[in-house]
């Protein structure tokens, strides 16, 4: 390892002379205050399956840190399961967990002075928090995606729990029959077997050049694990010896790229939220028009869940991240770099070169299966457009989103009568007690990132969907957020949101909407009272002009929690509905 001048370990060590005997206090030697410091920063914890294991990724990365002249430090700070909290109050701290994490991997980094960075997270929002720790640091740094579970019994994966819990309600299953079915649904560690924010955000971390190639969705009960660690090990030393930061990695065409393989691989929507996040980090913007062209031009060819048939363990065994890029290659810049500092043209020509397209994974070759059953080819897609659509109109004038890919064609065009709740738990009794019919658009406001903190509208869309009279008949609009299980015409995100004014707060019951995914608009239309000639975009801007002409903000509540003051601070969903630093 060449000597480094100035490294921020160094000039600490220069203004803190008592930070030597406090290293040497846990284990350092002597030597090792002459090393690059690399912090290995983990998600660790009993918290879930998807981070109950990184223990062993985090001791190979400290292995592989020491062997190549590195100072290791682990340093952990877990995150939360929004399974076990979904359907109750603390689901409202999910997507701020995202924001704490970021914040004390940063307070970590920059408290510990440390040279570059091993991130080590699998789930929804561990890693886009770690992402944007990376990026908001500056710093060399690299992440190990803790990898997927395989699918449980009958290859059921943990967004099918709901739906067999409800074949119980009904009678249609006993009691011993869902617990089997239940008690075999996570069957190893590692982050949830379905492409939704857990392998999305995995996927998109490898396309932004943070993770190794090959490394998202990787079998977290396997030994790749650590050897991918002890990969981000290397490499993160490697990047600081070439003055490489993240800045060099997260460029306007990684950003990109990062939209194109979301739109192909039908990833999920709360993505939408933490690609912004990121890009934001490093100054730059995510143009949500740029998106929708993209996901216009960009086929959709991931065959997994929840939109396909699969279990999405499967997508590295079918050659993941490098087939999908190689697959849409005609729409990626591939000058950006990797996270082993060589472009993505080199890393594809030689994984092609080598045989990645035609190799056979056992795994695959055990169900009767090929690479193409899981990631299907450019010349027969699953769709010929990508999973997103962004819309526009005058209920959502900075845009809202929804995955066109979850929704049957026939459901992507609903125009109905809005009924509107203040909160997503009325909304779900409603739907229970019968009270939402087909042809209504539930209208779920104040539940975005400055109303209720912006959490998951999941058992909404559940019950939407499970009901056959409303799921193709009935859409579901809301500020707030899905999760990336969830299917169905749902729009979310609407921007502005109601708890700042935004049109949604003008919508009254019986109003006329029009939810249109393939033209991607998101209209009110008029009032129940107005007669047909009459309903059009125009009047619905002349009624929403008039009805927020006085509105006025209610007061949120207050007190010390960190969720208040999330509410209190958070952006627009378009910008990612990240915590900012009061004006």
């Amino acid at each position: 390892m060449p000597t480094l001048p100035e490294l921020p370990s160094q000039i600490a060590r220069k203004a803190a002379p008592e930070a030597e005997a406090l290293r040497l206090g846990v284990g350092w030697s002597r030597a090792d205050l002459d090393k690059p410091h690399v912090l290995i920063e983990a998600v660790t914890g009993d918290s879930h399956p998807g981070s109950v294991h990184l223990a062993k990724a985090v001791e190979a990365a400290v292995e592989a840190t020491r062997a190549a002249g590195g100072a290791p430090a682990r340093y952990t700070c877990t995150d939360m399961c929004d399974g076990i909290a979904q359907g109750t109050d603390g689901m409202d701290y999910s997507l701020l967990s995202r924001d704490l994490i970021a914040g004390v991997t940063e307070m970590h980094a920059r408290s510990g002075h440390f040279d570059a960075v091993v991130l080590v997270s699998s789930c929804d929002k561990a890693v886009p928090a770690h992402l944007m720790a990376a990026a908001r640091l500056g710093l060399p740094a690299v992440h190990v995606p803790g990898g997927s579970m395989a699918g449980g019994k009958g290859d059921i994966t943990v967004d099918q729990i709901g739906a067999i819990a409800a074949k119980m309600r009904k009678g249609e299953l006993s009691v011993a029959e869902y617990r089997e079915w239940a008690d075999n649904a996570v069957p190893s560690c590692g982050a949830c077997a379905f492409m939704g924010t857990a392998l999305t955000s995995q996927v998109m971390s490898e396309v932004l050049g943070l993770a190794p190639p090959g490394s998202a969705v990787l079998p977290a009960a396997g030994d790749r694990l650590e050897i991918v660690a002890r990969e981000a090990a290397t490499a993160v030393l490697a990047h600081l010896a070439a003055g490489r930061t993240t800045r060099d990695l997260l460029t306007p065409a990684a950003f990109r790229n990062a939209m194109v393989v979301h739109a192909a691989i039908g990833g999920s929507t709360n993505f939408l939220l933490h690609l912004p996040a990121i890009a934001g980090e490093t100054g730059h913007r995510i143009d949500l028009r740029e998106l929708q062209q993209i996901n216009d031009d960009v086929p959709f060819l991931l065959d997994t869940r929840p939109t396909g048939r699969l279990p999405a363990n499967l997508f590295w065994h079918a050659g993941g991240v490098r087939r999908v890029m190689w697959s849409v290659r005609d729409h990626l810049d591939l000058d950006a770099l990797t996270a082993g500092g060589r472009s993505w043209r080199e890393e594809l020509e030689e994984w092609v070169g080598s045989g990645g397209l035609e190799r056979q994974s056992e795994t695959l070759g055990r169900r009767k299966l090929t690479a193409e059953d899981v990631i299907w080819p450019v010349s027969k897609p699953r769709d010929r457009q990508g999973a997103i659509a962004v819309l526009r109109g005058n209920l959502a004038p900075d845009g809202a989103v929804t995955k066109r890919s979850a929704v049957a064609p026939e459901a992507r065009r609903l125009q109905g009568t809005a009924l509107v709740f203040e909160a997503q738990e009325d909304a779900l009794a409603a739907i229970v007690d019968r009270q939402v019919r087909p042809g209504h658009i539930v209208v779920i406001r104040n539940e975005g990132p400055r109303g209720s903190g912006m959490p998951e509208q999941y058992y909404v869309t559940s019950a939407i969907d499970a009901d056959p009279e409303l799921a193709q008949t009935t859409a579901l609009v809301t500020d707030g957020r899905f999760s990336g299980a969830s299917k169905g015409p749902c729009v979310g995100h609407v921007s502005p949101e109601a708890a700042v004014g935004g049109p949604l707060a003008g919508v009254r019951n019986g109003d006329v909407i029009l939810v249109d995914m393939d033209l991607c608009q998101l209209d009110l239309l008029g009032s129940a009272e107005d007669p047909a000639e009459l309903l059009s975009p125009a009047r619905g801007s002349e009624l929403l002009a008039e009805r927020l002409a006085d509105w006025k903000r209610t007061p949120l509540e207050g007190g010390t929690s960190v969720l208040a003051m999330y509410r209190a601070t958070a952006s627009s969903a378009v910008d990612g509905a990240v915590m900012r630093a009061p004006v």
